[in-house]
């Protein structure tokens, strides 16, 4: 037998099946980096309509982790989508340099400021530590293929932008948010220090829940006020009942709140301490006796709740007198309907005690430990006297009950211990005072919230949320750079100006510039009047106004911002402190639209735990499968729930990776000697179904840039995954490659599957820049013709003029439909042992006369769309007994005859024809196979 190889059009390409991509990935880094691509880009996108994502920064401590890598490789693909449609997206990352964890991380290597160090050398070995962890994070996020202005990223510790922060302060001073105030805050006793909302986390605790008994001082004056029971009568003491889970929060009482719509009941039972009356909001007065095991009770009395306002009640353990305030604070939902109110240490509680001008007592201590002067208590840390607390009220005979409750309570979101309430000097910026709260739900209304459920999860946020303190007891962080008079506690008239006079000199030394400055340098003789402030900003606060520190102060950015984007938890962080910063200085959101995405979590769903075992870490990702691999799954989850990975689902997207990549392999071996430039065919004078697959591709592209711009990356990956497996894989590649493989290497009929590939694949590499850039990158190499340095210095691929197609989209649907008919009977006739591929086959077709139009017009080219030796069509009337329907659904009635085909087998085209040995020259070749070798070549107008 002859060897017709060398006749062959055999796939030829440099792209490598093997992807390689752990070992392959720096090189493309090197590459990019030794060319200043990003510089590039920048240059090519000059002028051009400018969209801008602001990077929330992470803050600069440890590896990043795997939801580091999910947030900036979504910033980035959509920065490079937004890139890849011809808008100038520059990006600049930042990073979050100062607060508490960088303190704590400098304490354990140097001691703390102040005992074994003085500040400003704790100061700088705070900043040299955080430049050496924004150095370690930059790698990472580099090698995640991540495009960004590295060379130039923000610090909230550039001098620059520490003073651009106090000038931010400066104008919310200026604008009159900001107060000192003596509130209680969120306090850590292991970090020392006032927590923001969003430092906060809650976690299940067990805390003793009690019920304890408040005695009414005058009896007659509840009575007076009280409905009575008809022939009931009363006797012994009477006691309004709270409830709480913070015993030790009672030696700071100061009120008792009740609410002023509720039904209150005075209930006569017998306790261990013989008959008593006990006052009980009505909707809860059977839980209470069921709890407190008092099973013979009844109603004597009603009130209403404002009815009970002013009553004076006697502290259970302390000699003070306190009142009975109304409080719409109090529910229904558990507890007893009356509250018991320490306006130093809950919010609610603080908001009553101003009302009805309460004391606000603190009797504890920045370590959590009641102070020297406590009664009873003194020395003891709050959560340690909660015992104490009980065994007091029991001696004192005002314990009801008490009972071990879990339930969900605060926690320090960095030392994970529970924190207190504690009423401290600090520095608020007023949510009501100038209208903050309702100017900000305003402005956030402009704003497009992605997924659209978050305008409502911060809508409520903010609706409830205390005011913002903004001060920190600390030393590494940007200073509250004011001066306050001694006496009257104001601020210097001159504010606005001193604040600026700072702003220029921290600009030159950083924040050291306020801690060594002596007051008289800017105050002179007026010096010795004022005070300065020694806290500092809370860190919320600095990355809060980068939209004022970074956005308006860099010529390539703009604000506001086109996209904020971080994780779902930002609603209560840094999306609110950057909202609220923002209208206070310049009335109006930073952000033109806002996108959320969910936590990382295991196949299970469970929450990443060294625990359990089920973290991923991103660098090992990177260096078994490859950045690409992560960065599919990323695209290829739905990234606004919960985003499942495991070492089984990376393996997956290694696996629909691959389909991808050798897609892309085929197309471009299969342009092997293709050279565009005079190769490359008008659409009219190509093949039908090459125009389909340009046409294909050009819908498709649409579909992708729909997807890309709603940020649905997801949709991205099925549709280009769908599009490689089942449009080309499938359907047109399967088809062509008899045509690509055995006709004349210059052919009309060639070169048509050729153009339409070299179309297909200039296209598919633009798509994957985004979410497969190195493997896009690698594409680009190895398509034929002049081209740019980077598929990134492209714009989305400008299709032919596609009109004049010889099918219409519907006509090439039912021939699909028809083609996967017809296999799904060749494969039941190659699993039975009838024949060994669809080559061997010849089939016969009845149909009605629509359908017998549309596949007539192919001819004999319609074996090569079914990949059979022969394939016939014939009316319905002429369907014989043995023909077997084929119909699929919403598709026109279909009857086949599929069998073996008893003519010889081509030799180089596998085909099973009458012609073949016709040719005495090339006994083993089929009639067109002569043809293609030795004449003109066959011709082919449709497949």
């Amino acid at each position: 037998m002859a060897d017709y190889k060398s006749t062959l059009n055999l796939p030829k390409t440099a792209f490598s099946m093997k992807a390689n991509l752990a070992n392959r990935e720096p090189d493309f880094l090197k590459e990019w980096y030794a060319m200043d691509l990003y510089g590039k880009l920048r240059k090519a996108r000059a002028g051009k309509e400018k969209f801008i994502l602001h990077d929330g920064p992470p803050y600069a401590n440890g590896d990043i982790h795997i939801g580091h890598a999910v947030n900036k490789v979504l910033k980035d693909m959509i920065v490079k989508s937004k890139s890849l449609e011809g808008f100038d997206a520059p990006y600049v990352p930042g990073w979050d340099c100062h607060g508490l964890p960088i303190e704590l991380m400098v304490e354990k290597k140097i001691g703390k400021a102040g005992r074994k160090v003085d500040a400003p050398t704790f100061r700088k070995a705070c900043r040299d530590y955080a430049a050496k962890q924004v150095d370690k994070q930059r790698d990472d996020f580099k090698r995640l293929g991540i495009f960004a202005e590295w060379d130039k990223p923000y610090l909230t510790m550039d001098f620059k932008t520490e003073a651009d922060i106090i000038r931010s302060m400066g104008r919310i001073v200026e604008a009159g948010h900001l107060h000192k105030g003596f509130k209680p805050v969120h306090w850590c006793s292991d970090c020392g220090s006032a927590l923001a909302e969003a430092e906060v986390e809650y976690e299940e605790r067990i805390s003793p829940a009690i019920d304890v008994r408040f005695e009414v001082l005058d009896d007659e004056v509840l009575l007076q006020r009280s409905e009575h029971v008809d022939g009931a009568v009363g006797e012994g003491k009477i006691s309004i009942v709270i409830w709480t889970t913070t015993p030790w929060t009672l030696p700071a009482n100061q009120a008792v709140s009740v609410n002023p719509g509720f039904d209150y009941v005075l209930v006569q039972c017998t306790g261990e301490h013989g008959p008593e009356r006990l006052v009980v909001a009505e909707v809860l007065m059977k839980e209470v006796m069921m709890r407190s095991g008092i099973e013979d009770y009844r109603v004597v009395a009603t009130c209403i709740g404002e009815r009970l306002e002013g009553l004076k009640l006697q502290h259970p353990f302390y000699e003070r007198e306190v009142p009975v305030v109304p409080g719409d604070h109090v529910t229904s939902e558990a507890g007893t309907g009356a509250v018991h109110t320490a306006p130093g240490h809950g919010q609610d509680d603080y908001v009553v005690g101003m009302r009805y001008h309460l004391p606000i007592d603190n009797p504890v201590d920045s370590n959590g430990v009641f102070l020297p002067n406590t009664p009873l208590f003194a020395g003891q840390h709050v959560f340690k006297a909660n015992d104490q607390v009980i065994e007091v009220l029991k001696a004192k005979g005002a314990l009801l009950h008490e009972q071990a409750l879990q339930h969900s309570y605060p926690h320090c979101w960095r030392h994970k211990t529970p924190i207190i309430f504690r009423a401290t000097p600090q520095w608020f910026i007023s949510m009501d005072k100038k209208n903050l709260r309702s100017d900000s739900l305003k402005a956030l209304k402009k704003v497009q919230w992605l997924p659209d459920w978050g305008q409502a999860r911060i809508e409520g946020m903010i609706e409830k949320r205390p005011d913002w303190c903004v001060s920190r007891q600390r030393t590494w962080g940007v200073p509250i750079t004011l001066f306050l008079h001694k006496e009257s506690g104001e601020l210097h008239p001159a504010t606005a100006e001193l604040v600026e006079k700072v702003a220029l000199r921290v600009e030159e030394t950083g924040i050291d510039a306020w801690f060594e400055m002596d007051a008289a340098e800017l105050l002179g003789d007026d010096a010795e009047q004022y005070e300065k402030v020694s806290d500092t900003l809370d860190v919320w606060f600095d990355s809060g106004v980068t939209h004022y520190s970074v956005l308006q102060q860099r010529d390539e950015l703009a604000y506001p911002a086109d996209l904020y984007l971080e994780g779902s938890d930002q609603h209560r962080g840094w999306f609110q402190s950057s909202l609220l910063s923002s209208v206070a200085m310049s009335g109006a959101a930073p952000y033109k639209s806002v996108l959320t995405h969910g936590f990382t979590v295991d196949a299970k769903g469970r929450k990443m735990s060294k625990s359990l075992g089920n973290v991923i870490a991103p660098q090992k990702i990177m260096n078994s499968l490859g950045a690409d691999i992560l960065r599919l799954w990323v695209a290829a989850t739905d990234y606004r729930t919960e985003m499942n990975v495991s070492d089984e689902i990376l393996k997956r997207m290694a696996d629909a990776y691959r389909r991808m990549r050798n897609t892309a392999r085929f197309l471009l071996a299969n342009l092997n000697g293709f050279d565009p430039a005079s190769d490359k065919l008008e659409f009219d004078d190509m093949l039908a179904l090459d125009q389909w697959a340009v046409t294909r591709a050009q819908q498709l592209q649409e579909e992708v840039r729909d997807a890309y711009g709603r940020y649905e990356f997801h949709l991205v990956y099925q549709k280009i995954h769908n599009f490689c497996a089942v449009d080309l894989g499938s359907f047109y590649l399967d088809i062509i490659k008899d045509r690509q493989y055995t006709t004349q290497a210059d052919s009309v009929a060639r070169r048509s599957a050729q153009t339409a590939m070299y179309h297909t694949v200039e296209a598919l590499a633009r798509w994957l820049a985004p979410v497969l850039s190195f493997t896009a990158e690698d594409i680009w190499k190895h398509i034929p013709g002049e081209r740019s340095e980077s598929v990134f210095l492209e714009t989305l691929y400008e299709f032919p003029e596609t009109s004049g197609q010889q099918f219409s989209q519907d006509e090439w649907a039912t021939i699909i439909a028809v083609r996967e008919s017809v296999s799904k009977e060749l494969e039941g006739l190659r699993s039975s042992g009838g024949i060994g591929s669809a080559l061997d086959a010849e089939v016969d077709l009845y149909c009605d006369d629509v359908l017998l139009a549309l596949l007539s017009k192919f001819d004999d080219e319609l074996r090569f769309v079914l990949i059979t030796s022969y394939a016939r069509v014939y009316s319905m009337c002429e369907k014989p007994a043995e023909a077997v329907e084929v119909t699929q659904k919403e598709q026109p009635a279909l009857w086949a005859v599929v069998k073996a085909c008893e003519h010889a087998k081509c030799d180089r085209c596998w085909h099973h024809r009458e012609d073949v040995g016709v040719n005495s020259e090339h006994p083993g070749l089929c009639g067109r196979c002569v043809d293609n070798v030795d004449g003109d070549g066959e011709s082919r107008q449709f497949a």
